[in-house]
């Protein structure tokens, strides 16, 4: 039997009655998740053996929610060609799909229990012959569906919009059912407007069959309590006088002995104070089902159940229902923004049907607040959702009013996870007088926290950045989005300045003082999100401005570039208004946003900035001071993105010789000026020298910071990358592997810095030839990268580029040549005309294309890149001299044997001058020119020459590396063009 949870009701009734006459019956409430097609739902129905009976309704259709052309086309499909499986009862008079005629229902409303169990044994095409008495048995099963219990009273109209919460259902049902006589109570509870009343109405409406009374009560206060369960007196059929006290002593009396009835259900409604009101519930053989905002009830032996808001799969479905106009996608994005919170979905879905704006000018009109204006209350929930919390904060007020100042002090961080902790451990002196009390009597900071709890406006929980025992003592709080929004909207603007400062202080006293250390980069991810919140960017206290300096430079070294490019140009420009244009504070703000910049490759952009910085500073204050030689800094690696790699270097020496002068050579400055011009002379191709430098600088930051600060782990890497470039391939690999493993242990897998050393030590297994290791990694680090920075990170591209290499030669050629194009189209966009990174990607772009048999444009590729790269770098750069190796490859295939062995002899030499006559670089131009003599038919010269490198290259990488063995067999070797991060 397959049923709408809607339904329940007939479900139980139907399966009972067929029970009793013997047959099985497998229940099997219907679900229509939208993700899943409805032909294979119900193809998964006819799985089950014998036939399948399906109890019709509005509801059986609308679950999904699904069309009517929908369900339409599925019947047509599914049970047409085999409807004698299908059987189905109707119990709505609404509109039903066309092609529901294929079920042939028979219709149960409108009549007897008699009739109705003998129209459905007829559509089953069983007897309907009376049974016997023994058969009737002493079981009293479920009531007819369409009888009212004996007693009913008070009770709410059904919801016909309610949607989802099934387990929740039938978890109340289950507990209720299982209960030992007088311990049958439930208590939901959870915050206003997440819809308990409606979930405890739907209660009623399934399961209330099973009951002879049913009597809903609202239990706000005493007095209507006892007035209203007083009234049941006459329902009961019980003598008593008028007084009310008379008849309450009479109906407790009554439900305890379950006589007349013994299957009843009680519903207190609206039952927040069980202090007033638990001595008055009535214990027996009945259920008694609380709802209720105070998670109290558990101590008066009621069993708690927590009505959460709705998942987003039930969301979207709600949303629908009520704003049929909305799309899937549409309704999706009104969930995020409401957090799935039942009423405001409701109330705001309403409205929006109602009207032709999009979703999100609606959001967008909801950032101002939640107001009459933008909400259409129903029937279903029929007080406003600003109404009822205005109600509930003047209760507040009334009852513990602290409870009300730190729910103000709340709204000033972000919504969500709020660590209120940070409130207790600030410096307490010089408190306004309304918060002293609350912020250092621990007593009545509990009774605050306690008092919210009960009402269910916050939650206690932990999350990723808060422990469980932060979480239980009340120091990491929940708040709804827009409970948060009401609150902070309506508050005194003298009072809203107060606590705004208190929470900059929090925050501002919070600050671990030390962003690059990866230790306590838990607590700035705390602060961070809230200080939109708490207005940090308008304060002129020196420690606030200090924490934002901070969390911009964690955000920088942890990789979090797009939020700290946010955080800081906002920074900037209300800075320039509140500070003046040449605030010291605005140079240091300027460095900070320009290093995030720098680090998602808007080269341009911070060039622009840090000009303008080294300028203004040098006028201001001359050329040695420490705020323009910072600028200057910028500056050089500003030059060093934009490929202007001889004026970068010039800078970065200039810097380092500055700062030994002024700071000495042990200052942190100095070596941070020394890696830089490590850097500089890295992207210049002299390895050598920059491989000097950056050992030197790795050494020194061991004894000066320590061994696994992330500047150390920068130059080891730096200093491994050195040893890679000028072919020390297995001492690379040592000291890569090592410091891979210290960046994951400090800095964490997904850190830009670790997946830069991955990087590396995916180039290192590569060129020591561990193809399958080199293979595996560079596939993980690229999906990281993807994931962590964006498919347009300059670390991303690098990496791809890199995977585009290793694709050609030893995976997918398609990959290859799909990551190449992509990775050559951003850089074009990105970097500025005659750019050596745009040079060299194409020119791995040209053996992409040469392995697909596309030589003539792989030889027009290659001629111009190789031209580009002589101009961007000069024709000794080991990067025009790789140009130069796959340029002449192409020559010797496009037939032009002698330009090809003409370029083969330059590039030997150059390359012999520059990187030596054995390092790897120049004994692949000398096994390349070998090949291009044989081609000019001069074996003897190739012979030579081939026979020199094989004897080099064996000394150097090994008679069984892959190169050597490559070599020996007399493929022509290759060299790709490798980007270097700036």
């Amino acid at each position: 039997m397959s049923f709408a949870g809607f339904n329940r009701a007939w479900a139980a009734w139907i399966g009972d009655r067929l029970e009793r006459r013997g047959h099985r019956v497998v229940y099997q409430r219907w679900d229509s998740p939208a993700e899943v097609p409805l032909v294979e739902l119900l193809r998964d129905l006819m799985l089950a053996q014998g036939r399948i009976l399906i109890i019709v309704s509005e509801w059986y259709f609308q679950l999904g929610p699904r069309t009517h052309d929908e369900w339409n086309s599925a019947l047509r499909e599914v049970v047409a060609p085999d409807e004698s499986r299908f059987a189905a009862v109707l119990v709505t008079a609404s509109s039903l799909p066309a092609a529901t005629a294929v079920l042939r229902p028979v219709a149960l409303t409108n009549m007897g229990a008699e009739e109705a169990e003998r129209r459905v044994l007829d559509r089953l095409d069983l007897p309907a012959d009376p049974l016997p008495e023994s058969a009737e048995g002493t079981r009293r099963g479920p009531r007819f569906p369409a009888a009212m219990p004996e007693v009913w009273g008070g009770v709410p109209r059904r919801n016909t919009r309610f949607t989802g919460r099934e387990l929740l259902l039938n978890d109340a049902y289950h507990l209720l059912q299982g209960a030992e006589p007088g311990a049958g109570v439930v208590t939901l509870h959870g915050m206003s407007g997440v819809g308990k009343t409606q979930v405890a109405s739907e209660y009623v409406y399934r399961f209330g069959s099973e009951y002879d009374v049913v009597w809903w009560v609202s239990a706000e206060k005493r007095v209507t309590y006892r007035r209203r369960l007083a009234e049941l007196a006459p329902q009961l059929g019980l003598s008593t006088g008028a007084e009310y006290g008379e008849r309450l002593r009479a109906v407790r009396d009554s439900l305890r002995r379950g006589d007349p009835y013994a299957r009843w259900l009680l519903i207190l409604d609206g039952a927040d104070e069980p202090d007033q009101i638990w001595d008055l519930v009535p214990t027996g053989p009945g259920h008694v089902l609380i709802t209720s905002r105070n998670p109290e009830w558990s101590e008066h032996n009621s069993r708690l159940l927590e009505v959460p808001v709705y998942d987003r799969g039930e969301s979207v479905a709600f949303i629908r229902r009520r704003a049929p106009r909305l799309s899937e996608s549409e309704a999706d994005q009104l969930a995020e923004v409401l957090e799935d919170l039942p009423l405001l979905l409701d109330q705001t879905a309403g409205w929006l049907n109602d009207s032709d704006l999009s979703v999100q000018e609606y959001i967008a009109l909801l950032e101002g607040g939640i107001d009459q204006d933008v909400v259409k209350v129903s029937a279903d929930f029929p007080v406003a959702f600003q109404t009822a919390w205005s109600i509930l904060l003047n209760k507040l007020r009334d009852t513990v009013p602290e409870s009300v100042d730190l729910l103000r002090l709340c709204t000033f961080f972000a919504p969500g996870f709020i660590p209120v902790r940070l409130l207790k451990e600030m410096p307490h002196d010089e408190l306004p007088p309304t918060l002293a009390g609350l912020l250092r009597d621990p007593l009545l900071w509990n009774k605050a926290i306690n008092q919210l709890r009960q009402y269910s406006v916050v939650r206690l929980e932990s999350h990723e950045t808060a422990t469980d025992e932060a979480a239980s003592s009340g120091e990491s709080l929940y708040l709804h989005r827009m409970v948060h929004q009401i609150v902070h909207r309506d508050m005194p603007d003298d009072v809203r300045r107060e606590y705004l400062n208190v929470v900059r202080r929090a925050l501002a006293a919070a600050d671990p003082r030390r962003p690059t250390d990866t230790r306590v980069w838990p607590g700035y991810a705390e602060i961070v999100p809230h200080l939109k919140y708490a207005d940090v960017l308008r304060s002129k206290d020196p420690a606030v401005q200090g924490l934002l300096f901070n969390c911009l430079r964690y955000m920088y070294f942890s990789g979090e570039y797009g939020a700290g490019i946010k955080l800081g140009g906002r920074a900037l420009e209300a800075w320039r208004t509140l500070l003046g244009e040449s605030h010291p504070r605005i140079w240091e703000l300027t460095h900070h946003y320009a290093n995030l910049l720098r680090a998602v490759g808007d080269y341009q952009r911070t060039e622009a900035l840090t000009r303008s910085a080294v300028t203004q500073l040098r006028a201001e204050r001359g050329p040695q001071d420490l705020d323009a030689l910072r600028a200057v800094g910028g500056l050089a690696a500003d030059l060093r993105g934009l490929g202007r790699y001889d004026e970068a270097l010039a800078l970065s020496q200039q810097l380092v010789d500055t700062y030994r002068e002024l700071l000495g050579e042990q200052d942190s400055r100095t070596l941070s000026a020394q890696n830089n011009w490590g850097v500089s002379l890295r992207l210049l191709g002299r390895y050598h020298e920059a491989l000097d430098i950056d050992r030197r600088t790795m050494e020194e930051r061991r004894m000066l910071l320590r061994q696994r600060h992330p500047w150390t782990l920068s130059s080891e890497l730096s200093f491994a990358t050195d040893l890679r470039l000028v072919g020390r391939y297995s001492e690379a690999e040592s000291v890569q592997t090592r410091n891979v493993r210290e960046h994951r242990l400090v800095m964490g897998a997904d850190s830009p810095q670790t997946l830069q050393a991955e990087h590396n030590l995916a180039l290192c297994h590569y060129r020591s030839g561990d193809r399958a290791a080199a293979g595996a990694l560079l596939t993980r680090v690229l999906e990281r990268g993807e994931r962590v920075l964006g498919e347009t990170h300059p670390l991303t591209l690098i990496f791809a580029g890199s995977m585009s290499c290793f694709a050609r030669e030893h995976g997918d050629i398609d990959q290859a040549r799909e990551l190449g194009e992509y990775v050559a189209a951003r850089y074009e966009v990105m970097l500025p005309a005659g750019h050596p990174f745009v040079a060299g990607v194409r020119a791995n772009h040209a053996l992409v294309l040469r392995s697909v048999g596309e030589r003539d444009q792989a030889h027009v590729v290659i001629e111009q890149s190789l031209a580009d790269m002589t101009v961007a770098v000069g024709e000794k750069h080991p990067w025009t001299l790789c140009c130069a190796i796959n340029a002449a490859a192409l020559r010797n295939l496009v037939g032009d044997p002698e330009s090809a062995a003409a370029l083969g002899q330059d590039s030997v030499a150059r390359a012999t001058e520059v990187l030596g006559r054995t390092h790897p670089l120049t004994l692949s131009a000398r096994i390349a020119l070998a090949a291009d003599l044989r081609a000019l038919r001069d074996r003897r010269q190739a012979e030579e020459v081939e026979q020199g490198a094989l004897t080099d290259l064996a000394a150097t990488l090994g008679p069984q590396h892959v190169h050597t063995i490559s070599a020996r067999s007399r493929n022509r070797p290759y060299w790709d063009f490798e980007p270097q991060s700036t």
